[in-house]
């Protein structure tokens, strides 16, 4: 557990908090305040992931992977918590994986993934830039 208190964890709900313009961007097309179109969803996750992986793969984060595996899910509950607040105002009844709950453990496990490979890169950007974090199991 010395892990999880090691991690910075402003910087974690930060970055978290930072993937909420993709659900919100979504939001905004269903609701025709933006137009829609198709590539939104892959532009925005594109964008997040290299905000990701330049804000810690230039900062001295010792634990880049966990780091953004931790963005992950804390990105994955923020949304699961919007989509239960937004919906039912928006569309009057809940809908998202609140409403289907069976889809909570694949949003999770997707969004580690996000975190995982996002870590990765961060970890590869900080060595290229010669910084080396401490070897401790998952970086």
């Amino acid at each position: 557990m010395e892990t999880v208190k090691d991690l910075r964890w402003p910087l974690i709900l930060a970055l978290g908090a930072v993937a909420l313009v993709r659900p919100l961007l979504r939001i905004l097309e269903d609701q025709a305040v933006v137009p829609s179109w198709p590539a939104m969803p892959i532009v925005m996750t594109v964008a997040v992931s290299a905000v990701w992986i330049l804000v810690v793969g230039s900062s001295t984060v010792s634990r880049p992977v966990l780091t953004l595996v931790g963005a992950g899910l804390v990105y994955a509950v923020f949304s699961i918590v919007l989509s239960g607040v937004l919906s039912p105002i928006l569309t009057g009844e809940l809908e998202g994986p609140l409403a289907r709950p069976i889809a909570i453990i694949p949003m999770l496990l997707v969004n580690v993934a996000w975190g995982l490979i996002t870590g990765a890169l961060a970890l590869f950007v900080q060595r290229a830039r010669g910084f080396h974090p401490p070897m401790r199991g998952l970086n």
